[in-house]
């Protein structure tokens, strides 16, 4: 007869383990965590608190120079910049990084920042932004029919602009265009400005999207059988798991940034956590869409497991380079 550990019912075990997944793994706050599973905080606190005493988490300290070999080593497989690899996926963490990033670039006056869109990148820009007073922000892509929060790319501008003491311009249109909208749209006087922008960016802060073939891409058909290819995207361009675009039907009606303006690019910072983006991030960075990743261990550990299996290491050496 199996004995259930002391104090510990299978019910409250059943608990500990829902709370335990939404605040280490998918790295909800406490109180996003109440709100989920309709408790108190202080239910999710004590839950917690039990998880690390019955086994269930474990709290382990990252070796720093163990997370900075495997950021050189991610940067030599795949040709990056920079990679920055945390214990934490906290928002804090990760945008601390890119602010180390985005100071170090020495971005000369006046210079264009770019923004995705995206939980990571919407949570980078909450935790803030390094001050670079004089730089123009701007969104990669018109808005989308969507009203979670993480979709309100003109939000994400204004207040990046806000923090970094520069100035925002705004996209007023759809991410998706009819040809005649988008004639009319290149004459508009606020929208060609955003057009010359993306074509003179100097750093962007990028979330990289894992495919998932579910209810929101049904609308997508992909030439070739391209769905079996497609891993991720980045600004809904699509790849696959070697970085080569993967083609859907309309997207030369797309309101963003272009793929070719993205890896111009001199810094193009990708955001990721979690390693149900291990594939999505490994294309995104033969893309050369991004060149410089900032990512949580669990997503570089995965990255490295893919990238160091022998089939995977061509594909690696002819990866297209990072933009200098």
């Amino acid at each position: 007869m199996t004995r259930r550990p002391h104090g510990a019912s299978l019910l409250n075990r059943s608990m500990m383990h829902a709370a335990a997944r939404l605040h280490y793994l998918d790295g909800m706050s406490q109180l996003e965590v109440a709100r989920r599973m309709q408790v108190s905080t202080a239910t999710v606190s004590r839950l917690l608190a039990l998880a690390r005493e019955e086994g269930i988490v474990r709290i382990q300290v990252a070796d720093l120079e163990e997370t900075d070999q495997i950021g050189d080593t991610l940067c030599r497989h795949l040709k990056l910049r920079a990679v920055h690899v945390l214990e934490s996926g906290k928002a804090a963490a990760l945008s601390s990084k890119v602010c180390g990033l985005l100071s170090g670039a020495e971005l000369p006056a006046g210079a264009t920042i770019a923004i995705g869109w995206g939980r990571t990148v919407q949570s980078v820009i909450a935790a803030g932004l390094p001050k670079i007073p004089g730089v123009v922000v701007v969104p990669t892509t018109g808005g989308m029919h969507e009203t979670a929060s993480h979709f309100q790319i003109n939000e994400f501008a204004r207040t990046a602009a806000e923090q970094m003491q520069g100035d925002a311009c705004f996209l007023y249109a759809p991410s998706i265009v009819s040809p005649e909208l988008r004639k009319v749209l290149s004459r508009d006087r606020d929208t060609s400005q955003i057009l010359r922008h993306w074509s003179r960016v100097d750093a962007a802060i990028l979330g990289i999207g894992d495919f998932q073939f579910a209810t929101s891409h049904r609308d997508f058909a992909f030439e070739d059988l391209g769905t079996d290819r497609v891993v991720g995207d980045v600004v809904r361009h699509y790849f696959d798991e070697d970085g080569e675009e993967v083609h859907w039907k309309g997207q030369e009606n797309l309101m963003s940034i272009s793929r070719d303006q993205l890896r111009r690019i001199p810094l193009s910072i990708g955001v990721a956590i979690g390693k149900q983006k291990v594939r999505a991030a490994i294309g995104a960075a033969r893309s050369g869409m991004i060149n410089a990743l900032v990512t949580d261990t669990r997503l570089a550990r995965g990255m490295l497991e893919v990238l160091e299996q022998p089939s995977s290491n061509s594909g690696s050496e002819e990866s297209p380079p990072a933009s200098d």
